[in-house]
């Protein structure tokens, strides 16, 4: 990897850091409220632990949103363990805990490792909160270690294959009239 690269990838990494409130400052009390999955058909197996949702899926927990063509998801002894959803594209929304906003995702696929908090937006990922943007082939997220990584295409000589943030300036507030 050149020393450009390099610049480049820890710019990126430091921006979407700056940019983007993590999962983790994701309405808190999401985590005590039940899953509701809604599909027009899925399919369980009890033994393994699996089950499948096909069409208009539906996945629900307090203030998150998740909505994809087909979901798989797999519980372990604790609950809900991974969830792997497809669709054109797949989507979700949830409430940043303590604001009035909200964090949006879009990309053909959206896997979640709720065992070790790791969250991929792969194929076409988009990553907004506010105003604020990030766009790239894939977008991970660790919960954990509160990083983000956003990847272009690979090889891309072309704008639309490379990693894209937007950031708006915000809102100042006034200063109070100084004193002479």
């Amino acid at each position: 990897m050149s020393a450009m690269q390099t610049l480049k990838t820890g710019f990126y990494a430091a921006l979407c850091a700056a940019l983007l409130t993590s999962p983790a400052h994701a309405e808190k009390a999401d985590r005590d409220k039940p899953v509701n999955l809604e599909a027009n058909m899925v399919t369980l197996d009890d033994i393994k632990k699996v089950s499948v949702y096909q069409g208009n899926v539906i996945l629900s927990q307090g203030t998150l949103m998740l909505r994809a063509d087909h979901m798989q998801v797999t519980q372990n002894a604790t609950g809900l363990d991974r969830i792997s959803a497809t669709g054109r594209p797949v989507a979700f929304r949830q409430k940043v805990d303590g604001r009035d906003e909200f964090i949006e995702g879009y990309a053909d696929r959206i896997e979640y490792d709720s065992v070790n908090s790791q969250l991929e937006l792969i194929g076409q990922a988009r990553l907004r909160r506010g105003t604020d943007e990030l766009r790239g082939a894939q977008i991970s997220y660790n919960a954990n270690t509160e990083f983000y990584k956003v990847v272009g295409q690979p090889g891309a000589q072309t704008p639309s294959g490379r990693v894209r943030a937007v950031i708006r300036p915000k809102p100042r507030a006034e200063q109070p009239a100084k004193q002479p």
